[in-house]
């Protein structure tokens, strides 16, 4: 079993590396693949052999590695939570998105955005991003807390009021979102609809640095959280038999969520369906296994989302498509697959 999640690991890397090759080639100033390579062994000292442009080197490493790292960064920290919160709840259908966390982070980040905008611009760019992460994270923790609570019965999980508890927070989040809407400037508007559509149109070399910090974190201390996940699926008494602190486990896979989630918000804005769909097509093809589950979903995440912005650039060229909306369109068919097969199963 072992072997055979290193094959699939090193498949789905693969898998990785061919889509971000593809997005930092395709767009409005095409590279060809004998051009980045190129490009990468003239600045690694390899070659001094210029089969390039310098409007090519400044986009490459300008804007579309940047934007490509970024993605990266999000996709995998949004699978990843998505595939620690449903080992933790022990049901396919938790995700960040579903239970309230990424509409609490957006709420906190337009808090941010209308009242803290002078403090915002006080501090400078980089603690700028870094303050709207916090922020973004606060509003996620508060998020996750307040429907984990609500949804414990004699502890254990109500997965059903789990969900009607995080739809309920997703209105409420929402609702004061859009006070906030109409409370705010042009400017203001602005970037609080840049949150609630997602995009990666704004990344630079200075957010991807502003983020790195909150989602490297939860990327590196998840995985770990693997072999306490696969006892806890057995149930929580059967885990603490087996020596697992649970609310240990609990409060780290919380924490490690909200805090890649939160970041990424800050940063993207609101991106659904990657923490859904993705844990739940590697469960259907390999298992529930989550020493797989985990790192796949970073990687395969990190792969859709950047083949999901690749898209969203170039299939209304030169406009640009909020990404939010393509991962909308094609993980929507997905979920509806997942609801049709879970009720098939609760016939059975």
């Amino acid at each position: 079993m072992f072997k055979n999640n290193k094959v699939i690991l090193t498949g789905l890397s693969l898998f990785l590396i061919v889509v971000v090759i593809a997005s930092v080639c395709i767009g409005a100033v095409h590279i060809s693949l004998s051009q980045f390579w190129s490009i990468l062994t003239y600045y690694t000292g390899l070659s001094k052999e210029m089969l390039f442009s310098s409007q090519q080197t400044a986009v490459l490493f300008s804007l579309r590695l940047p934007r490509v790292s970024l993605g990266i960064i999000i996709g995998a920290a949004l699978a990843i939570s998505g595939a620690s919160l449903q080992g933790l709840f022990r049901n396919p259908l938790a995700e960040p998105g579903l239970i309230g966390i990424s509409s609490g982070a957006t709420l906190f980040a337009a808090l941010m955005i209308v009242f803290g905008g002078h403090l915002l611009n006080t501090i400078g760019s980089i603690y700028s991003y870094y303050a709207l992460a916090i922020a973004a994270f606060i509003g996620a923790f508060i998020t996750t807390l307040t429907v984990y609570r609500m949804a414990m019965r004699q502890g254990k999980t109500v997965i059903t009021a789990l969900l009607l508890t995080g739809i309920a927070i997703n209105a409420l989040a929402f609702a004061f979102t859009g006070l906030l809407t109409y409370l705010s400037t042009d400017e203001q508007l602005r970037n609080i609809t840049f949150w609630s559509l997602g995009s990666l149109g704004g990344a630079s070399w200075l957010s991807f640095s502003s983020v790195l910090p909150f989602i490297v974190v939860p990327l590196i201390g998840l995985p770990f959280m693997a072999k306490s996940l696969n006892a806890i699926a057995l149930g929580e008494v059967q885990a603490g038999h087996m020596g697992i602190n649970v609310n240990r486990t609990k409060r780290l896979v919380i924490v490690f969520a909200t805090m890649a989630v939160g970041a990424s918000v800050a940063v993207a804005g609101i991106i659904s369906f990657i923490g859904l769909v993705i844990p739940h097509i590697l469960r259907m093809a390999f298992g529930s296994d989550n020493r797989l589950i985990l790192p796949g979903s970073a990687l395969l995440g990190a792969a859709a989302l950047t083949l999901a912005d690749l898209i969203s650039r170039t299939i209304v060229a030169p406009a640009e498509l909020p990404i939010g909306i393509v991962t909308a369109l094609g993980g929507s068919p997905v979920f509806i697959y997942m609801i049709i097969s879970q009720l098939k199963k609760q016939q059975i």
